[in-house]
């Protein structure tokens, strides 16, 4: 893992890094010293690193939470190079999504692409982190909606370091197996007139994770109206379940 540069604003510390060709971003609050719960967050589709939204949320549970909190540009994203069958994939889902037709099909092949190799470098990156002398070998949770939950899925049912996760905003059938295998404490967000994912398919996917304890938090508005009291919420969460 080589760090790029290091900033601090309002009682967080910001390092960009690389892992291997991984791009990322790792929070902490000021003056970070001992092993720490760290928090995982996936960006959703066409976003990055350092979306606002991601941006947002690793301040907020850094400074409030005492968290750590690490992003990368997952493949096909942000400073990654693009697969020029991703990026005809993700053309014809855009066209699909702007005529109202089913994308099923291609969230499927979208998923299949990328998903291994995403996991692998989630994997990696927490690996390296967790080396951290201010962060070590602590409890994991894990953050993602829309793309950031797709990939997420694979990653927490796979990876037993993970011990909460919040995710939402997505229902491919894809993901319905491996969903199944998710055993850990489960918070799913659904907008309730979500555009892009129908409200029958989320709730079918919350329906399918193996988890014993899973909550459902569905708020109106379209995929892209989450709450900003949401925030809070995984704060509280994470709390509960890595503190």
């Amino acid at each position: 893992m080589r760090f790029i540069s290091k900033t601090s604003l309002g009682g967080v510390v910001e390092q960009l890094f690389t892992l291997d060709e991984i791009p990322g971003v790792l929070w902490t609050p000021e003056d970070a010293h001992g092993t720490r719960p760290l928090i995982l967050m996936g960006h959703g589709g066409g976003q990055h690193k350092k979306a606002p939204g991601i941006l947002a949320r690793a301040h907020h549970f850094a400074a409030e939470g005492g968290f750590a909190v690490a992003a990368i540009d997952v493949p096909n994203h942000g400073e990654r190079p693009t697969d020029e069958e991703f990026d005809r994939i993700a053309t014809e889902y855009r066209a699909c999504m702007a005529a109202g037709e089913d994308t099923a099909a291609l969230d499927t092949a979208m998923y299949t692409l990328v998903v291994g190799q995403t996991v692998a470098e989630w994997q990696a990156v927490l690996t390296a982190v967790q080396q951290l002398d201010h962060i070590g070998g602590g409890p994991v949770g894990y953050w993602g909606v829309s793309l950031g939950c797709a990939f997420g899925i694979p990653f927490v049912a796979a990876e037993p370091r993970v011990r909460a996760a919040v995710l939402g905003l997505q229902g491919s059938p894809v993901l319905a197996g491996t969903a199944a295998q998710i055993t850990v404490p489960v918070q799913f967000l659904v907008q309730w007139d979500d555009e892009r994912m129908p409200r029958a398919q989320s709730l079918a996917l919350f329906d399918a994770i193996g988890s014993a304890e899973k909550t459902l938090h569905a708020n109106p508005g379209k995929h892209g109206d989450l709450p900003r009291f949401e925030i809070d919420d995984s704060l509280r969460f994470f709390a509960r379940h890595l503190s």
